[in-house]
């Protein structure tokens, strides 16, 4: 792995950026709503967001979780960004300073995929100890 992520134009076939700040592989790419913002997921424990209007340059650094983090999700109003990682925790952070605002801890196993509710109040994750948890 290159440890960096592309983010291509489709119609033309060309590539835009390339996103070459984590230290390990990328394993999780997502738009926030608007599609102003991206957000990543790395094996080097942290997730990042870019601005996509500003030449994709990094806004934030979420960085906490002791084992790759494995999802990233935005939050329907984009004020916040919800990981999970195989630390077997799922965290929940403020975009407006990138700090940890919660940590959902609960699963036994590694924490592979998380997602928010479509008006936000909600949270879901799913583990390698074959459960899923909600969150409210």
């Amino acid at each position: 792995m290159d440890k960096t992520a592309k983010v291509w134009e489709t119609r033309m076939n060309s590539c835009l950026a390339t996103l070459r700040e984590h230290d390990d592989e990328v394993l999780d790419l997502t738009f926030n709503n608007n599609g102003k913002k991206l957000a990543s997921a790395s094996s080097d424990t942290t997730a990042r967001v870019w601005d996509v209007t500003s030449d994709f340059r990094q806004l934030a650094m979420m960085k906490g979780h002791r084992e790759e983090v494995s999802k990233v999700c935005f939050s329907p109003n984009g004020q916040h960004l919800l990981t999970s990682s195989l630390d077997r925790m799922s965290k929940l952070w403020s975009l407006e300073n990138g700090c940890c605002i919660q940590t959902l801890d609960g699963h036994t196993d590694d924490v592979f995929s998380c997602a928010f509710s479509y008006n936000g109040d909600t949270i879901i994750t799913a583990s390698k100890d074959n459960t899923c948890t909600i969150w409210r």
